[in-house]
């Protein structure tokens, strides 16, 4: 049957060159096979590049060209007690007031730490100032964050991910941090030595 438009028969000309277009419509969203697999070679082996170079590097505690944190602080005490202090919103809020930030002043508030012990859960630390969701915990083995700055752009996050290593009778936070704003690393690494490593080292001291 003639094909039709609007009750109007389309001059086979016409209705040749509107095929054809079609045909050429019709193969741009669905690219075959071949030019599948071109892709997919392509972004593996890119892939492949951009992994090479990151482990290939040495494991500074700032990597400038890929603005990620490395850090493996060791504390005297449990795998199991480092796990609880860091999960737990009542002992982490002593952390945060032996912190650099609450010590100086920096920190003004009086709104307590919250952290919800259930993957998904979120936790809002030092006054607000430090918020996000815990997307993995695995009881005393590891922790993982989705983490931001109350200051940073709406929609900025970056990843946190603590994975506690036993070493004898003391325990090693083997800790990276990625996707943060390009230029924040230094100021990123002292807050962590300042706020999170040296008061939680004094806090287990302590207790």
């Amino acid at each position: 049957m003639p094909s039709r438009f609007e009750g109007y028969k389309i001059a086979p000309r016409m209705e040749k060159e509107m095929k054809n277009t079609q045909v050429l419509s019709s193969r741009a969203n669905n690219p075959t096979r071949r030019q599948l697999l071109a892709g997919a070679t392509f972004a593996v082996a890119s892939f492949g590049l951009a992994s090479g170079r990151a482990f290939a590097q040495s494991a500074p505690e700032v990597s400038h060209a890929e603005d990620a944190i490395h850090q493996e602080p060791v504390f005297k005490a449990s795998r199991k007690r480092v796990y609880q202090v860091l999960t737990d919103a009542k002992q982490f809020e002593k952390v945060i007031q032996l912190s650099a930030a609450v010590q100086s002043g920096m920190a003004k508030g009086n709104t307590p730490a919250e952290i919800a012990a259930e993957p998904g859960g979120a936790f809002k630390l030092f006054n607000g100032f430090i918020v996000g969701r815990s997307l993995e915990l695995v009881p005393n083995e590891r922790i993982v964050q989705a983490w931001r700055v109350a200051y940073w752009p709406a929609g900025a996050w970056s990843l946190v991910k603590f994975v506690l290593v036993e070493e004898g009778s003391d325990t090693k936070i083997v800790f990276d941090h990625t996707g943060f704003p390009k230029g924040d690393a230094d100021h990123l690494l002292e807050g962590w030595n300042g706020n999170y490593w040296q008061p939680l080292a004094k806090f287990l001291a302590q207790s």
